[in-house]
């Protein structure tokens, strides 16, 4: 009887229905075994059961459920010798198992075995929201949410791999086909069930994960610099007259549209005081003087901490609390009261700056009150988002620092508001060991690393809004606050003025038969959005001229401010050879760009501005309707990383940056801004600069 319950090896798929009566399992069974063009088994107790009823007007017992399960493996052992790649089953031995404890309070030993011992690649585990069907064989319809618990439960304990199945019929269908052909593309990568729903669960993409693993085999393609973009030309630079133009006009017409603010501001502040924490780690106290720790480690960073360390806005504070925690402070050498110092700034115990989000932290000392990023954004937001009396502004935080800022924001007292969003676990990427192997964590489970700040492309793309102002968390000024303001409503009134002109350049695209009409879009295109047309397009026909021109300006549109290169790390703008020898302008990092190259590195090193992440956006097209911004992005510049994790060496992926890869395929605008819109805090020591202590 043993081997009569034994599932017959076979490399078919096998996914199984399974749950409670009444909940569309042979109904679906049916639909996927067509959708897939393959075969499903029915279940054997219906059959077996209706003919016991038939003939002796019996119903099931603790006697049927062995003939019941042995008559199920049957059914699905002849079945896998014929199905095509894959088989759908009614039912198991799983739901005969819990059956038999729901009903008789036993299971069989050999069916008990047996039903924990099978395997099948997928559990469709069908929940009881829907009606209650009766026939002769079903009962306890009054019990079905109880026992909907008891059957996942099972699955549970047993480790099977299941997806609950909701709702209608048809959301029932369309959720089990996408789950089955995302199985499918998942084993044939290599993966197996256990993988497959991590990756289910976690709403990634199965097609980012091939794509991902593609890259690492193979590499991800360097830019290809054109040329540097300079002013005249692929940026913008304004005479005053025309700057103020565009101020009045982005004020005369912002009320038609609805304007906010985007500010990344995830992850924690470690970096800003990363030689801090070298300091603690490797100074030697009472064996060697600070001093000569910046002689031997070359520690330049840390002699400017201490030169300036009572012009922070944290000093006061955090010398208080030092004092408190250190009976005879006063009488230590000035080495261990700066040890000290440091110790109390950066101890989780006490002020965290470490592992606090950079929003939350004290940057500025104004009169007597000590403002943080946040206070700043809200104020700027206030100042050029403001429409009709309410301005808006949208924080993406890391969940685990949501709390600091509803706090900090609890306390400002301001006419802003205030939204918030993570990153979803869906942008996370896979990491791999050296091998390009998938890297996996000590329970065997892949291990997904946040993509990088490319995935905030999703949060962007959940705005509402028409316009959305975006700005780094640390890029905030105790100064030139006025002439910040001013800046941004002038990107602001260049995107609504040239948004106007791209609509109704989209409109007249349309309507018109008029050669000469057409060539007055080709030159706004070409000159004043800088957007090079294909080589040959004076030979395209009349038609096909239209259509080129339609898609070139049915894009999102980005206005980048651009401020003149003095040495700070990150992107600038570039002319970049793209696909079939197109060049378009481009905001590029220096990791993006073949440095081996030495034609490359010369038109990196000469480049002549910094890109200060200040942007501008219109995220609606000509009738009104929201972009589908993943449509835009261009997923091969991204970057492979070298990290660790735990002891060993792995590789990660990160996405395509929010302001390169991910906007990569947007129209693109760039103009000059001064250096006074730039104020960033990288370091703890950037809020010694001028832009960030009082005059």
């Amino acid at each position: 009887m043993e081997k009569d319950l034994k599932q017959r090896y076979s490399k078919v798929i096998k996914i199984t229905m399974y749950g409670p009566e009444s909940t569309g399992k042979t109904t679906l069974s049916k639909q996927l075994a067509e959708h897939f063009k393959t075969i499903w088994i029915p279940e054997f107790a219906r059959e077996y059961l209706q003919q016991k009823w038939d003939q002796k007007q019996e119903i099931c017992d603790e006697h049927d459920m062995l003939p019941i399960a042995i008559g199920q493996m049957k059914l699905e052992n002849e079945a896998v010798q014929i199905a095509n790649k894959l088989l759908f089953c009614d039912t198991n031995l799983m739901v005969t198992k819990v059956f038999s404890e729901i009903y008789y309070g036993f299971c069989d030993e050999l069916l008990d075995d047996a039903a924990r011992e099978h395997n099948y690649d997928l559990f469709f585990l069908t929940d009881v929201d829907v009606p209650w069907e009766k026939d002769d064989l079903r009962d306890r319809p009054e019990k079905r949410k109880e026992t909907f618990e008891i059957f996942e439960k099972a699955l549970i304990e047993n480790n099977k791999p299941y997806i609950i199945l909701s709702g209608n019929q048809a959301e029932r269908y369309e959720k089990a086909v996408k789950a089955v052909e995302m199985l499918l593309k998942a084993k044939k990568l290599g993966f197996t069930s256990a993988d497959f729903l991590q990756m289910w669960h976690r709403g990634t993409n199965i097609e980012d994960i091939e794509r991902q693993l593609t890259f690492f085999n193979e590499g991800i393609a360097k830019i290809n610099l054109h040329k540097i973009a300079t002013v005249q030309d692929g940026i913008w630079h304004f005479d005053q007259e025309k700057e103020q133009e565009l101020v009045a006009y982005f004020e005369a017409r912002k009320e038609r549209f609805s304007i906010e603010k985007l500010v990344p501001a995830s992850g924690a502040a470690s970096r800003m005081f990363k030689f801090l924490v070298d300091f603690l780690n490797e100074f030697k106290l009472h064996e060697e003087t600070i001093n000569a720790y910046v002689n031997r480690k070359k520690a330049s960073e840390l002699s400017v901490f201490l030169v300036g360390i009572e012009k922070f806005p944290f000093y006061n504070s955090v010398l208080e609390e030092t004092k408190l925690q250190y009976d005879g402070f006063d009488q230590f050498s000035q080495d261990e009261k700066y040890f000290r110092f440091i110790e109390t700034m950066l101890s989780p115990a006490k002020f965290d700056f470490l592992n606090k989000p950079k929003g939350v932290l004290p940057f500025h000392q104004e009169k007597e009150a000590i403002t943080t990023p946040i206070y700043k954004h809200l104020k700027e937001a206030e100042a050029y988002t403001n429409v009709n009396g309410k301005a808006h502004i949208h924080f993406t935080v890391s969940e685990e620092h949501l709390e600091n800022f509803q706090e900090v924001v609890s306390n400002i007292k301001n006419n802003v508001e205030v939204s918030y969003s993570f990153q979803h676990k869906a942008t996370d990427t896979l990491a791999v060991n050296l091998d390009n192997i998938p890297f996996r964590l000590e329970d065997d489970s892949l291990f997904f690393r946040p993509g990088g700040h490319g995935a905030l492309i999703q949060n962007l793309n959940r705005l509402k809004s028409d316009i959305v102002f975006v700005k780094n968390i640390d890029n905030v000024c105790f100064n030139h606050f006025d002439g910040i303001v001013y800046y941004k409503k002038l990107l602001g009134g260049l995107l609504i003025s040239l948004q106007e002109e791209i609509f109704e350049s989209l409109k007249t695209i349309e309507a018109t038969n008029d050669p000469g009409t057409l060539q007055k879009i080709i030159t706004f295109v070409t000159e004043k959005l800088n957007i090079v047309l294909p080589r040959n397009f004076s030979k395209y026909t009349f038609e096909n001229q239209k259509s080129q021109l339609f898609q070139l300006l049915n894009r999102p549109i980005r206005i980048c401010g651009m401020v003149k290169n003095e040495g700070e790390p990150g992107g600038g703008p570039f002319w970049v050879t793209g696909e079939e020898g197109m060049h378009s302008l481009q905001i590029v990092e220096s990791s993006q760009v073949d440095m081996q190259n030495k034609k490359q590195a010369q038109i990196l090193n000469v480049s002549t501005h910094f890109n200060p992440v200040d942007l501008v956006c219109g995220l609606k097209d000509y009738k009104g309707q929201k972009f589908k911004l993943d449509d835009f992005v261009d997923h091969n510049t991204g970057f492979i990383v070298q990290k660790t994790k735990g002891c060993e060496d792995i590789k990660a992926y990160e996405l395509p940056g929010l302001w390169n890869g991910a906007m990569s395929n947007w129209i693109t605008v760039f103009v000059e801004v001064p250096l006074l819109t730039f104020n960033p805090v990288k370091t703890v020591n950037d809020l010694l600069k001028p832009a960030h202590q009082p005059r």
